[in-house]
């Protein structure tokens, strides 16, 4: 069972927390110019006529993941020591196993078996340092009990999820500010939901990757400045993961279905794409092409800002449905009112900015 909520049991922790998100914030917002001109000297430069899936017109600089990286792991050893045991050790050290891996794809362009290799031993560090996702929620009625305890093959579900989430989030980095804004309202999500159910590491892992992903973003949005490249989203996707099996998976039932909800987008998008690829006989893992959510929402005609904010505000309904199933009385309806009034806002803002297109008969692409 989940202990009592920081938000009321310990304020300590819940200030720790708050600085964690603070200063990784600051740090990855300061260090970013600074990775940008090493993106350049070292020649990690996205190139635009690589193939047809890219969105941009000049070649922008890669690497941003290093950002992202530096402000995370500034604000952890500052605030979250008081955390570090074996599992959560285990973590960061397969996080920087990931961000080297995606620092180097940046540069050199890694063939799609290597950096899958890099990604099985990312996962398989925290794995073997304790992190287990060995209990779920019962989704059958053919089995008897609420939940199902998979014992030893947690081992490898804990691997494929870990690789799974990882690569999901590598996916859906097709637009600008797409997969970093989708990945922080994950993350804040995660965090909320952590502070809630009382789980400290679980908090200032997600507090740290949200403040990385917040001080980024200005960069990144579109027209963007600078790509985070495999470096960073190799490494968010590979916390997120890690840091749900932490503080959501251990507890009880109900939150076993939680990191499904929050991570509903990249999952969602990546086992349609995977299984479309293997239907038409090819390597899910090493054919990219141009049909994922974010492509689909361009070719009907909305701009780049206008798909990434219809896609964060899926992601933030899911985020907050998750959310909600965590919480009760009248947290819960707010956070439901606020859900509602935030759809209908982005809904009145699409359409009164497709109707002003319309009206002119500008395309606004980006």
């Amino acid at each position: 069972m989940p202990e009592q909520s920081l938000f009321l049991s310990d304020p300590d922790s819940l200030f720790a927390v708050l600085f964690a998100l603070a200063a990784a914030l600051v740090v990855s917002f300061a260090v970013t110019p600074l990775v940008r001109m090493l993106a350049r000297k070292v020649g990690a430069i996205d190139d635009p006529n690589r193939d047809d899936r890219r969105m941009h017109k000049e070649p922008i600089p890669r690497l941003g993941g290093l950002a992202i990286f530096a402000g995370f792991m500034a604000a952890f050893m500052v605030f979250g020591l008081g955390e570090m045991n074996k599992t959560v050790a285990g973590i960061l050290i397969g996080g920087v196993v990931l961000v080297v891996v995606g620092a180097i794809d940046d540069v050199l362009s890694l063939p799609w078996w290597l950096k899958l290799a890099g990604q099985l031993g990312a996962a398989v560090i925290p794995v073997a340092c304790g992190l287990r996702a060995e209990i779920f929620t019962n989704p059958t009625v053919f089995f008897g009990g609420d939940v199902i305890n998979v014992g030893v093959f947690g081992i490898p579900v804990t691997i494929l999820w870990i690789i799974g989430i990882t690569n999901a989030v590598n996916l859906i980095d097709g637009l600008d500010g797409l997969a970093v804004g989708v990945s922080g309202i994950a993350s804040l999500s995660m965090l909320l939901i952590s502070l809630a159910t009382g789980h400290p590491s679980a908090a200032l892992l997600t507090a740290a990757l949200t403040g990385g992903c917040l001080g980024f973003l200005p960069y990144n949005f579109n027209p963007a400045r600078l790509f985070m490249g495999d470096s960073g989203a190799l490494f968010l996707g590979y916390i997120l993961s890690c840091a749900s099996v932490l503080g959501l998976f251990k507890f009880y039932a109900l939150l076993s279905v939680v990191p499904f909800l929050i991570l509903g987008l990249p999952i969602l998008d990546t086992t349609i794409v995977f299984f479309r690829r293997l239907a038409k006989g090819k390597n899910p893992l090493s054919t990219p092409d141009r049909k994922h959510v974010h492509h689909r929402l361009i070719d009907m005609g909305f701009s780049q800002k206008q798909a990434v904010a219809i896609l964060y505000s899926v992601s933030a309904v899911l985020g907050l449905s998750a959310v909600v199933l965590t919480t009760a009385g009248e947290l819960r309806v707010l956070i439901l009112l606020l859900a509602v009034l935030a759809a209908i806002a982005v809904y009145i803002g699409l359409v009164r900015k497709q109707n002003r297109r319309n009206g002119t008969g500008e395309d606004d692409r980006e």
